[in-house]
Parts: structure tokens; C-alpha cells; sequence
């Protein structure tokens, strides 16, 4: 079974919210359900498979701007801020970290809520303690 994780991170690399989707589904139903947990920021990195315009248009109502690379079947390119896009390097390790875990990174667990369970645990141990 394969999962994909979703996360709202702060500047500093720790997570805030946390959402697991089966592994098939496109990015975009994780930033849907992640939305409205988004806290008040001015900036919004993500990678590519979060460009959607109804995305970005959400994100400019919530008065956040977003730094997220075009897709490259996009047929009119998107500006952003590549110095600050490589920032999210912070993320890749938040999620490098959490896989230090064993649990986390070999998934033994079969039910998602248990699985997510074991993300949230392993974040809360790793970031917040």
C-alpha cells in the first residue's frame, strides 16, 4: 500500500499539520484538506505538483504569496523567487528526519490513522520536545 504524506511546516522546518493520502492520488486533494489548517504566513513554498491556479488564488485569499515552480506542461510559464524557493530544502529534511524513524519509513503499519498516528508521535518527539 503506498501513502503519500502532506505537511504544513514552519520557517524553521517543523511540522504543523500533518495529512497522509493513498500513493496514486494527485497533490492536489492534499493541499485541499491542508488548506484551511495553514497558519498566517507571507510566503508558501511547495514543488511543482502544488501548481494548480485555484491553488494560488487560494492562497492569495488567505494574503499569502506563493512560491511554487510551473509545471513544465504549463503553457504560460509562472514567475517565482528562486533564492527563496530553495528554502524548501528545510521540508526535504523534515521529511528525511522523520524517516529516521523506522516505523515511519518502512510503514509496518497497514491502517492509515495508525500510520499518521506514528508520523505525529515521531514529529512530536523529533521537533517539539
Amino acid at each position: 500500500m503506498n501513502t503519500k504524506l502532506h505537511a504544513v511546516a514552519d520557517a524553521q522546518g517543523r511540522p504543523i499539520s500533518l495529512f497522509v493520502t493513498a500513493g496514486p492520488v494527485s497533490d492536489y486533494s492534499g493541499a485541499a484538506a491542508l488548506l484551511r489548517s495553514f497558519p498566517k504566513a507571507e510566503w508558501m513554498l511547495a514543488d511543482r505538483g502544488y501548481d494548480a491556479d485555484w491553488f494560488r488564488d487560494a492562497l492569495k485569499d488567505k494574503g499569502i504569496s506563493a512560491c511554487i515552480p510551473g509545471r513544465k506542461t504549463r503553457k504560460k510559464t509562472v514567475r517565482y523567487d528562486k533564492r527563496r524557493y530553495k528554502r524548501r530544502n528545510r521540508i526535504e529534511i523534515m521529511f528525511g528526519r522523520l524517516k529516521d524513524w523506522r516505523r515511519v519509513a518502512t510503514r509496518y503499519d497497514r491502517c492509515p490513522i495508525v500510520f499518521l498516528s506514528a508520523i505525529a508521535l515521531a514529529a512530536t518527539v523529533l521537533f517539539w520536545l
